[in-house]
């Protein structure tokens, strides 16, 4: 019998690129599921509750509708999240803020409302961060900034209920989804500095996570992914240079050169040419 057979599950971000796969294989696997997300309906035949995740008053009534209708509450995976360029020599906008309150601040809100019930049956919360969380990129400060901040709340809350509720931060790197769209729109494409990895891979991440006998701190999505976390958290400033070498490679070949929110990078890579 499948580890998550019978196990009762809320996904954020339900309707979503990796939301929707998820919801598929945990009801493949056997789990019962009931998902959240802004507009209510189904994703992969899972209920989908609507919710807006950034409203303080709309998150507890929406997650205790969504434990009554599963009887309970095993598993929560906190998938929502949206991204956009956002550089960090500029004053934060309303991109900023909503990458800070849907990555940050909408999973916080969900978790503190799930865990008496995932205390009670010794449950678990997977978060869906994003490598850029332990290796920042250019131009993205406010993605980076707020997955390295959830990764932070994952990390304080572990010391406070890991007792009795297990906490994992799954990392994955650049997926082909639209929450990549506006960044590319800007001319921002992370294009020759992060690889593509399928979804399947993410969500077989989660499914790892939410299934080992002891609740992994820490999982990354591929190989090449566990090598980069490695490098972020032990060498950090060889993760740096490296950074720098690449994006100084796309400047020099003048792939930024049509970006706005790039001028600043593109202006002083020519001062220092």
């Amino acid at each position: 019998m499948s580890a998550l057979a019978h196990r009762r599950v809320l996904v954020t971000g339900a309707t979503g690129t990796f939301g929707r796969q998820l919801c598929a294989a945990l009801t493949a696997a056997g789990a019962r599921v009931v998902g959240l997300d802004r507009q209510p309906g189904t994703a992969a035949d899972v209920p989908v509750l609507g919710c807006d995740l950034t409203d303080p008053t709309a998150v507890p009534p929406a997650v205790a509708a969504a434990v009554d209708r599963l009887g309970g509450l095993d598993l929560l995976v906190n998938n929502a999240g949206v991204g956009g360029p956002a550089p960090a020599e500029l004053p934060p906008d309303e991109v900023v803020r909503q990458q800070i309150e849907v990555n940050l601040l909408a999973a916080w809100r969900t978790t503190a409302a799930a865990l008496p019930a995932l205390e009670a049956t010794r449950g678990r919360v997977v978060f869906v961060a994003s490598r850029m969380a332990l290796l920042p990129l250019p131009l993205a400060a406010a993605y980076g900034v707020s997955k390295r901040a959830l990764v932070a709340y994952a990390d304080a809350l572990r010391h406070e209920v890991g007792t009795h509720v297990g906490v994992s931060v799954v990392y994955p790197s650049m997926v082909a989804s639209p929450i990549h769209d506006s960044t590319a729109d800007a001319g921002l494409s992370l294009r020759g500095v992060s690889r593509l990895e399928p979804v399947e891979g993410v969500v077989a991440a989660i499914l790892r996570a939410a299934t080992a006998r002891r609740a992994p701190r820490d999982v990354a999505t591929t190989r090449r992914g566990r090598v980069e976390l490695a490098l972020a958290r032990h060498a950090p400033a060889l993760a740096d240079r490296i950074v720098r070498r690449t994006v100084a490679t796309r400047l020099a070949a003048g792939d930024l050169d049509a970006a706005p929110l790039a001028a600043g990078m593109v202006r002083r890579h020519r001062d220092t040419g």
